[in-house]
């Protein structure tokens, strides 16, 4: 039983991880929608732990939201339109969400409202972090960093860089988080997921770590950048833990083991990606706001 349950937990990982890395090397429209699809199979999940939870949020206008927010913010990150339009779809939509709730047969409750704006917030905008860092490619930050894969080949971009460290950070956080907590867990890390335990957790954040490390090796970077990627893999390692725990969280609200079905042996699309969700807005800001001042 076990036996069959790894195997499928492998290969449905070994597809997610090749259909990451495709998408992420391609870039463009094809990787925002992807990131669409995602986030609105995963907004399906997350109003079904909702309904679970006897709340009637706004599903169809937060879904419709979430995926525009989704497209103004890659129009924003190719200069199509104005940098304020990305911005404004947040509180708009909000009106919008509270509006329609205003407007059923049976008014919205403050949980119906605050499901919502939760779900507009935690699978539009913050997902939406991942298009800002695949399209962050200042030819500043590839100098600062001295990356020689990026002067030497026109199609690989530090966006495109960034956001496979990143994606592989993650990995190596929940795949040492899981095993590693396996075998040699003794403490529990919460009692919202008793399954998880702290010599995980840090077992995690030390992949984590590990990855930032070997990919600076593997790209001849300096030592200021090699401790800046092994600074970065810890704070990856500790905020997918904590988005994994926000998911055990309203799992348990709801009663429910799993988000979903659709991914044999991880449950649902939202049990996947919940490491994914508080990383990229982190990373973004970190490269954007701290780079530049250690570069002075």
């Amino acid at each position: 039983m076990y036996s069959g349950f790894y195997s499928k937990r492998i290969i449905s990982g070994l597809i997610a991880g090749l259909f990451g890395l495709l998408i992420v090397g391609v870039g463009g429209f094809l990787f925002t929608f992807a990131i669409g699809l995602i986030v609105h199979m995963a907004l399906i999940e997350y109003f079904r732990m909702t309904e679970f939870a006897g709340i009637r949020p706004a599903t169809k206008t937060t879904l419709l939201a979430c995926q525009i927010l989704l497209i103004a913010t890659y129009f924003d990150t190719q200069g199509i339109t104005s940098v304020h339009l990305s911005s404004a779809v947040l509180p708009l939509a909000g009106v919008a969400i509270c509006g329609w709730l205003l407007l059923q047969p049976i008014t919205g409750s403050i949980s119906d409202i605050a499901s919502s704006i939760l779900g507009l917030f935690y699978l539009g905008y913050l997902p939406s972090y991942w298009i800002r860092l695949r399209n962050l490619d200042d030819i500043d930050y590839s100098r600062f960093l001295e990356l020689p894969i990026i002067n030497s080949y026109g199609i690989v971009t530090f966006g495109m860089l960034a956001t496979l460290i990143i994606c592989l950070m993650i990995v190596a956080s929940d795949i040492g988080s899981f095993y590693f907590g396996r075998l040699y867990g003794k403490h529990y890390l919460s009692p919202i997921s008793p399954a998880k335990t702290v010599e995980g957790a840090l077992s995690g954040v030390l992949c984590s770590a590990l990855v930032g490390i070997v990919s600076s090796l593997f790209l001849n970077l300096n030592f200021r950048a090699l401790f800046c990627l092994a600074f970065v893999g810890v704070l990856v390692g500790f905020f997918s833990i904590i988005g994994d725990l926000i998911e055990s969280m309203m799992k348990r609200d709801a009663g429910l083991k799993d988000s979903g079905n659709v991914l044999p042996g991880h449950g649902g699309i939202l049990d996947r990606i919940d490491s994914y969700l508080f990383t990229p807005s982190i990373i973004y800001y970190l490269i954007k706001f701290i780079l530049p001042i250690m570069s002075n």
